[in-house]
């Protein structure tokens, strides 16, 4: 039988339902199938988000910390105490792919902070948005050079819906980037109007080959889906969609 990933949630999904509610929260998303979240803050309180976590039978296998601008230390020792296995760095400056020299230097700071977290037995991550596909240095889209610059032990976190608004072909890109892409970050949802156009090949309607063309590959599906007002109605549908393709 092939192996399928494993299901898990950004909880930038659920960020209005945190905070004191965060322990309700992680409930719901357990109560919808979800066996593992991707918190977005794990510095602040990860005793307390442990507990949490622990109490409604959830993982915490990779996790947004910014462990090139955030204490190294720190941001270890909260995914130790929560059982991350993957740190992944969730932003940059778009300027600092504005050139071959800038980005050398950020996958510098990145291989430096991911050589620290392996002596620690925790793995560092890459996660992106539009503009490292958009912008190109001589031609190749600023993404592809940061990960031929980056240590072979840094994963990558793809976000299917910026890399295609980037101007990415995913469907191109995971397979020739497969032993680098390691967890996708995904959504079912239909455009909206305020959406930015899309690049590169639209992926709107076609998760289904989205994960297809991934599962062979990755560790993880991790939905986000970013909207104002209640999420849960959006998110139980995704749960189900997504559960569906990865037990079939």
């Amino acid at each position: 039988m092939t192996r399928l990933p494993a299901l898990s949630v950004q909880t930038y999904t659920v960020r209005d339902d945190l905070g004191p509610r965060t322990g309700e929260t992680l409930g719901r998303l357990r109560a919808l199938g979800f066996a593992n979240v991707e918190p977005f803050n794990i510095v602040s309180d990860p005793e307390g988000l442990a507990r949490d976590l622990e109490a409604v039978g959830l993982r915490a296998r990779t996790a947004h910390a910014n462990i090139v601008m955030l204490d190294r230390e720190e941001v270890v020792a909260a995914a130790r105490r929560l059982g991350v296995e993957t740190v992944i760095v969730p932003w940059a400056e778009p300027d600092r792919f504005r050139s071959q020299e800038s980005i050398r230097q950020l996958a510098g700071e990145i291989n430096d902070a991911a050589r620290f977290a392996a002596h620690h037995g925790v793995s560092v991550g890459y996660h992106n948005h539009e503009f490292e596909f958009e912008t190109h240095v001589r031609g190749t889209p600023a993404w592809e050079i940061l990960v031929d610059e980056l240590d072979d032990d840094v994963v990558i976190e793809l976000d299917t819906y910026w890399a295609s608004v980037g101007g990415a072909d995913v469907f191109e890109l995971i397979p020739r980037r497969s032993t680098r892409v390691r967890y996708l970050h995904v959504s079912d949802e239909p455009p909206e109007e305020d959406d930015p156009p899309t690049l590169g090949v639209p992926i709107a309607g076609r998760m289904p080959e989205v994960v297809a063309v991934a599962a062979p590959h990755v560790d993880l599906i991790v939905v986000e889906i970013v909207v104002d007002g209640d999420v849960f109605p959006r998110l139980e549908r995704n749960a189900r969609f997504f559960q569906g393709m990865l037990t079939s």
